[in-house]
This record gives structure tokens, C-alpha cells and sequence, in this order.
């Protein structure tokens, strides 16, 4: 009776916690709605990626929730928008094109095309010093003139993608080279979830 009395104890701390961490989450999206909407009056924030830097989380947001949460690397040099600067630049972005629909998991890609080879993907905390760019792309537009977008600075000029990536013993780590990096499973997952053209928020928060 009293094994019983624990076990029951320990699934209500579970369950408030969840609706504890639940309300916490919420209450994220509720600022975070209310900071884009005042920051960028014309863009409507239904539907969005929420990329995380410092916490190195990628959030798929729709109607107030989150629907989905990614565990990524952005650059391990930190926010940056300069050409050459392997930094992630921050501020709104969009997704301008998906590459990658339908080739096998772990496949490579080079210059935006699947090669056919698969690199099969490291699950230790090791750095290879490659930029194995596999699976799925989504390739980001920035939308912010002289900040992510124009002459020296411009995120889609720069090739700044959501990518697979062969480090993923490095996920939640700032790693990449100014890319934000995914599992493999994980991105296949987020290029199903999200069209071209959904708004992309990077914030070094």
C-alpha cells in the first residue's frame, strides 16, 4: 500500500511538472509573439521558426504553441552577418528554397545537390573540422536590408542553411560554421513540418 502511495505521489510531480513546463513554454511564445509583432508590424507570425542561439534550440511554432522542438548547433563563432565571418547571422529570415525532398537519409549534399554517397554520422562529441552538409536543406533568405540582407551581409549570398549534419554527438553546442546544424532525423522532420516562404527567427536569446 505504501509502494503504491509513492508510485502515486511521483506520477502527480510528474504530471505537474509537465503542466508546469508546459505553461512555462506557452508563456514563451506569448512574449516572444508579442516582441515579433511589435518588431516587425507587417509580418504575420502564425506560422514560424524560433531558432534559439544561446540555447542552441530550433522551435516549430503555430497558433500560440509549440509544435515541435529541435535540439541544433549554430556557429561556434558566435552572431555574425559579415561574408567570411562563418557566424549565424540573427534576425528574421525565410525560407527561400527546400533541397533534398525524398533522397535517403545521411545522404550528402554539395552545392545544393544530393551526390547519391551517404556519410553515416558521429555520435561522440568530436569535431571532424568538416562541414558535411547531409540530408535536407532549407536554405534562408534574411529580410533585413544592411543587417542579413544586401552586399557583404546577405544570409542567402552567404549560404546559410538548416541542414543534417554528420557531428551529431555536437548537437547543443555551438559548432557549425554559420549554418544551424540538425540531426538527420530531425531535419527530415522539420523539411516535412515547414512550406518555402515560412518566416525563420534567429535570436541570440
Amino acid at each position: 500500500m505504501f509502494k503504491k502511495f509513492i508510485i502515486l505521489l511521483a506520477l502527480l510531480g510528474h504530471a505537474s511538472l509537465a503542466k508546469s513546463q508546459e505553461a512555462d513554454r506557452d508563456d514563451m511564445v506569448s512574449f516572444l509573439r508579442e516582441y515579433l509583432q511589435v518588431k516587425y508590424k507587417e509580418v504575420n507570425f502564425e506560422t514560424f521558426i524560433y531558432v534559439a542561439a544561446k540555447s542552441q534550440k530550433l522551435y516549430v511554432v503555430a497558433g500560440g504553441k509549440i509544435l515541435k522542438t529541435y535540439l541544433i548547433s549554430a556557429s561556434k563563432k558566435g552572431i555574425g552577418y559579415a561574408s567570411g565571418s562563418f557566424q549565424t547571422p540573427d534576425g528574421l529570415h525565410q525560407i527561400a528554397e527546400k533541397v533534398g525532398a525524398g533522397v535517403p537519409i545521411n545522404t550528402v549534399i554539395k552545392h545544393k545537390v544530393p551526390t547519391g554517397t551517404e556519410w553515416a554520422p558521429i555520435q561522440e562529441a568530436l569535431a571532424t573540422n568538416k562541414d558535411i552538409i547531409t540530408s535536407r536543406i532549407l536554405h534562408l533568405r534574411g529580410l533585413e536590408p544592411n543587417k542579413n540582407s544586401g552586399t557583404g551581409v546577405d544570409s542567402y549570398s552567404r549560404g546559410i542553411f538548416i541542414h543534417g549534419t554528420h557531428e551529431e554527438g555536437l548537437l547543443g553546442t555551438p559548432a557549425s560554421k554559420g549554418c544551424i546544424r540538425m540531426s538527420n532525423a530531425e531535419v527530415i522532420d522539420l523539411f516535412d513540418r515547414v512550406e518555402v516562404d515560412t518566416f525563420v527567427i534567429i535570436l541570440n536569446n
